[in-house]
């Protein structure tokens, strides 16, 4: 998000002393009832939960700050909670947790697995009823390119890596795990990795189960739904997307079906144009997200104290105003977000995996995290060289990316030494 006056962890708790965070810091759990400038929980929503849940979390919290059931869960949770993906002070952690950020999202793969390390370190201090704790498994067998699962793709990936990821968070259960990136139908509902999710929800390992996916949300959403087994859908949903309407009417399916709904890639690619001079009205494209009742909770990513302040204002306050839609109206350069139409992969001679090489690239510019970049890259099996057999591109971006130099770009990093990516 955007940054003013630069806050350290003590001018923060300062802040939040005199009134940053005092309304985040100062009552109960309850389900918030509707005032002018708040949000509700969806009736729809509203299901009873399909298992007995563990404690539900209590940190202290103001009125000023609503919550929503996350669908059949039984949980109700921040409307804005913390996609810790590219976070490594486990300070700031600290700081969103105390100041009523309890929902944190994590993945297997995140920083090679130190992002799970690292929160590890925060959590063995607080009481387990006090955070929601979601993280994601990816299958070294999912096809990027067609959204499908190899015939070797074997259920127990997901038990290992689960195994894996609870000894590193010092977790014996995890509250969300969700089968991570998922694209295309037949994926949602591959019958032997249902088997496997379903194992660790029966073994006690996960409360609940969830997929996320990042393009062809419509179609994800609703074999979610079909499946009749998870609990949650975390789906990119942006001011941005071109199909923006249709990925709203797969989310109000999805919660009038009882499922919880999280919106991730709320902020678009942060800047509307490569050159980085044009930075999005961050607080206001995380309220576009907020205003549909029927997303949940959003999981912003942020790495400094400014944005979590930003991120808390939205918190007690996601009325989004005038003048902050008018923000969102700003001319449509050429920026980072890649839309996942796919309209490119059929061009594409050498048939590369170009959204994921795209979100690889924003990243890495937009993101500012190359080791993600770098992470997402490897996992493609991409050729020796990329776009190096064909002297014009056949691929035309529907958005006008400059899809052979953005490819050409991104891959030089697959050979960077980890240490060098910070």
């Amino acid at each position: 998000m955007n940054k003013t006056k630069k806050l350290e962890r003590r001018d923060f708790l300062k802040l939040g002393a005199s009134g940053l965070a005092a309304g985040a810091l100062s009552a109960s759990c309850a389900t918030v009832a509707s005032k002018q400038g708040e949000t509700t929980v969806s009736p729809q929503a509203a299901q009873p939960p399909v298992s007995a849940p563990a404690a539900e979390p209590a940190p202290a919290k103001s009125a000023k700050s609503p919550r929503r059931m996350l669908g059949r869960t039984g949980i109700q949770v921040p409307i804005v909670s913390m996609g810790v993906m590219n976070a490594d002070n486990p300070n700031l952690v600290r700081a969103a947790l105390d100041g009523g950020i309890f929902l944190l999202d994590t993945a297997h793969g995140y920083q090679d697995g130190r992002n799970e390390e690292m929160l590890g370190t925060v959590l063995k201090d607080r009481k387990r009823d006090s955070f929601v704790l979601a993280t994601k498994v990816h299958l070294s067998t999912l096809d990027r390119k067609t959204g499908l699962f190899s015939k070797e793709t074997r259920g127990e990936e997901i038990e290992e890596k689960l195994d894996i990821s609870l000894k590193r968070l010092g977790l014996d259960q995890v509250d969300i795990l969700h089968l991570h990136n998922q694209s295309a139908r037949e994926g949602a509902l591959y019958p032997p990795v249902l088997k496997a999710l379903e194992k660790a929800k029966r073994d006690g390992k996960a409360r609940f189960l969830g997929l996320s996916t990042h393009k062809n949300e419509p179609e994800v959403i609703r074999a979610a739904v079909e499946a009749k087994l998870y609990d949650v859908v975390l789906t990119s949903y942006n001011f941005r997307q071109d199909h923006h309407l249709e990925v709203q009417k797969a989310v109000a399916e999805a919660a009038q079906a009882g499922l919880g709904i999280v919106a991730m890639k709320t902020q678009a690619g942060v800047y509307w144009d490569t050159a980085k001079r044009s930075p999005i009205n961050m607080t206001a494209a995380l309220k576009w997200a907020l205003r549909d009742p029927n997303v949940h909770t959003a999981i912003p990513g942020f790495t400094t104290f400014d944005q979590l302040q930003t991120d808390l204002a939205v918190l007690r306050d996601p009325t989004l105003t005038d003048d902050e839609k008018r923000s969102l109206e700003a001319p449509k350069l050429v920026g980072f977000f890649c839309q996942g139409c796919g309209q490119c992969l059929d061009p594409c001679l050498a048939k590369l995996p170009i959204p994921d090489l795209m979100r690889s690239f924003m990243y890495a510019h937009a993101y500012r995290n190359r080791e993600a970049a770098q992470a997402l890259l490897l996992e493609l099996g991409l050729p020796e060289s990329p776009c190096g057999d064909c002297d014009e591109c056949p691929v035309r971006c529907a958005k006008g990316f400059d899809v052979r130099q953005r490819v050409r770009d991104i891959v030089r990093l697959r050979g960077v030494p980890r240490e060098f990516l910070g």
